[in-house]
């Protein structure tokens, strides 16, 4: 009988504690419907949703304090995704808790028990927008971040590809991205840690670039002295290719040498492509030297024959009556003279044809005077 009256009451404690642990799972449901008339009768029913408030509620404050100091003193990029799983933590707390039920029930709780805090809707949304002002925040630290990591990769891909590339148009094609990555880097916002990150590279970064880039504008003004120089020289080799030639056509091909010789030795010991414009400053001043004896060759020759005729039309209207026996001496003396006069005039030269003619018919002169 004993037995039974102890089962019977052990019976009905469970049931009396089920059904009040039942009615404290039901009235503590999240709605507005139940909590709110079971806090104006019985707020101590709603304990359980009142101690999960507090925790989540303390834990939200303490993610953001935690988030915030990481966020606002990074020493590496591990502390902003950190503080991304801080602002993470403390927007899942705050979801937990019931904005309906902010600044009214949670007053009763804190007339019965002390209170750490003063719950309400204010403090609700300013714990919003700090998340809020964090998200952003790190946001914009990653995208800075992913920006610098890209940018440098870029950078220095660029550099070590210029070194392995000849080719004028892929090395142009290189140094635009390399400009572009320097324009990223110096572009990122200056209150992120990529841009600290930057401060203490940029200045080597860009001594680089304007070394490089220094390096092309030098090359491309000595490949544009030696694109003149090589102008000129054809330009003299065209005008002069067919000789014989004048006294000033040699002259005018001189000077347009001189013109490419001039612009040769513009360039420096201290300038790409010397060692080239040396070899090509030998082979003009060659062609210089050649032009200048063609030159007065020519003009030689010219005088010479000038000479020669004169003296054989004296002669030939001097003795037009013929040679006769106590002048013939003298006759082949000044013929000989011309006939040495004419063999300065030089093979290829404009006089040289006339000389050889006008040479024939003085020596075919010496030799009927002679006879």
């Amino acid at each position: 009988m004993k037995l039974k009256l102890i089962a019977w009451s052990l019976g009905i404690t469970t049931v009396m504690t089920g059904g009040l642990i039942g009615l404290i799972y039901l009235v503590n449901l999240p709605y507005p419907m139940i909590r709110r008339p079971i806090s104006k009768v019985a707020p101590l029913l709603l304990l359980p949703s009142y101690i999960e408030m507090d925790h989540n509620y303390r834990e939200a404050i303490a993610h953001v304090e935690q988030a915030d100091q990481l966020i606002n003193n990074v020493s590496s990029f591990d502390d902003i995704k950190l503080g991304e799983e801080k602002v993470k933590l403390a927007q899942k707390n705050l979801d937990k808790l019931p904005v309906w039920f902010i600044g009214y029930e949670p007053k009763r709780y804190c007339e019965m028990f002390s209170c750490s805090w003063q719950f309400t809707i204010d403090e609700f949304e300013v714990a919003r927008k700090n998340i809020g002002r964090m998200e952003a925040i790190i946001f914009q630290q990653k995208n800075a971040f992913n920006t610098y990591q890209q940018a440098e990769n870029t950078l220095q891909q660029a550099k070590q590809t210029y070194q392995q590339t000849t080719q004028p148009e892929q090395q142009q094609t290189i140094i635009l991205n390399w400009q572009n990555a320097l324009d990223q880097l110096q572009q990122l916002p200056s209150q992120t840690f990529a841009a600290t990150l930057v401060n203490s590279k940029l200045d080597s970064y860009q001594r680089d670039f304007q070394s490089v880039t220094g390096t092309i504008i030098e090359k491309e003004k000595t490949n544009t002295m030696i694109t003149a120089a090589k102008n000129f020289s054809l330009s003299a080799i065209k005008l002069c290719e067919n000789p014989p030639n004048s006294v000033d056509k040699w002259q005018e091909c001189q000077q347009l040498l001189q013109k490419a010789i001039t612009r040769l030795e513009s360039i420096s010991k201290d300038d790409l492509g010397y060692l080239e414009t040396q070899a090509l400053l030998a082979e003009y001043e060659t062609n210089s030297s050649i032009f200048k004896l063609r030159s007065k060759a020519e003009k030689e020759s010219v005088e010479a024959l000038e000479i020669a005729k004169k003296e054989i039309q004296s002669l030939q209207e001097q003795f037009a009556n013929g040679v006769e026996s106590n002048k013939r001496k003298l006759f082949i003396s000044k013929m000989q003279g011309n006939i040495e006069q004419l063999k300065k005039v030089k093979p290829g030269t404009t006089t040289y044809n006339e000389a050889q003619e006008l040479l024939k018919l003085a020596q075919a002169k010496v030799k009927e005077a002679t006879n």
